[in-house]
């Protein structure tokens, strides 16, 4: 079955424009450069799974219309890509069913600590909070089923944190990658489309710079990439012109 791809954000931790800068970009009229935090959304059949919930999460199913869920998968517990969590609230209302979440179990046991109240038993006349259903992963790579969905789960590091990506088919979709083994290169070799993670073009303590993730794509041999999680010196028509001729920029509304 096919399936669909849309970015609902692709700035990095502090979204584009960033508060308080004045920058070319962040001053740019170019909706390109207008960059929502870090989400997506993964459509196949009649079933929508969220990855991430950032802290735009609302304004992003607002604009992009998500009126439902069967899903959402975690990458990891930054803020964000959490930071939206409660917005998911909302699902259980509509449905009265917990919404299913894929996390690894690092992930799991962060939320358990910075959010116990989303473990607590529903009371009546008490405020309710999101509902959700873990499916805990307990081994870095591996295969794993996930609301109909066959994925190959991979982990890296960010910043010494594990964070999960994962291949279905020939997509690959990896963010938030700064350190990896050559098991990660292996278990997505050869997808169409890979989407990776790239900063800005300078060094960064955190993620893989522009020219690291496209050697990263090369070693993966995608046939197409594309670059998430910019910041706000990623000026798109400028740093687009300088990319190979299958490396694209990423942009939020984006389709794949």
């Amino acid at each position: 079955m096919q399936a669909k791809l849309l970015f609902l954000g692709t700035g990095a931790s502090s979204g584009v424009p960033v508060i308080g800068c004045d920058c070319v970009v962040c001053s740019s009229p170019s909706s390109f450069n207008k960059r929502l935090r870090p989400s997506a959304l993964l459509q196949y059949g009649e079933k929508q799974i969220l990855i991430d919930s950032g802290p735009d999460f609302r304004e992003q199913a607002l604009t992009h219309h998500i009126h439902k869920l069967d899903g959402v998968i975690l990458t990891h517990t930054h803020y964000d890509h959490i930071g939206g969590i409660d917005e998911l609230r909302v699902f259980y209302l509509k449905k009265h069913q917990p919404l299913p979440c894929l996390a690894s179990r690092e992930t799991y046991q962060q939320i358990r600590l910075r959010l116990p109240y989303l473990f607590q038993p529903k009371q009546e006349g008490k405020s309710l909070s999101a509902q959700l259903e873990f499916q805990v992963i307990d081994e870095g790579f591996g295969s794993v089923s996930f609301q109909g969905l066959p994925l190959q789960i991979v982990s890296y590091l960010q910043a010494g944190h594990e964070v999960i990506g994962f291949r279905l088919g020939d997509l690959a979709f990896i963010s938030d990658i700064q350190e990896y083994t050559p098991r990660v290169i292996d278990e997505i070799r050869g997808v169409k489309r890979l989407v990776v993670s790239a900063l800005r073009e300078q060094p960064s303590l955190s993620h893989l710079t522009i020219m690291e993730a496209i050697e990263f794509s090369k070693a993966v041999r995608a046939e197409v990439t594309y670059l998430t999680h910019l910041s706000h010196e990623v000026e798109h028509m400028t740093v687009s012109k300088k990319l190979p001729p299958n490396v694209f920029l990423a942009y939020d509304g984006l389709s794949i």
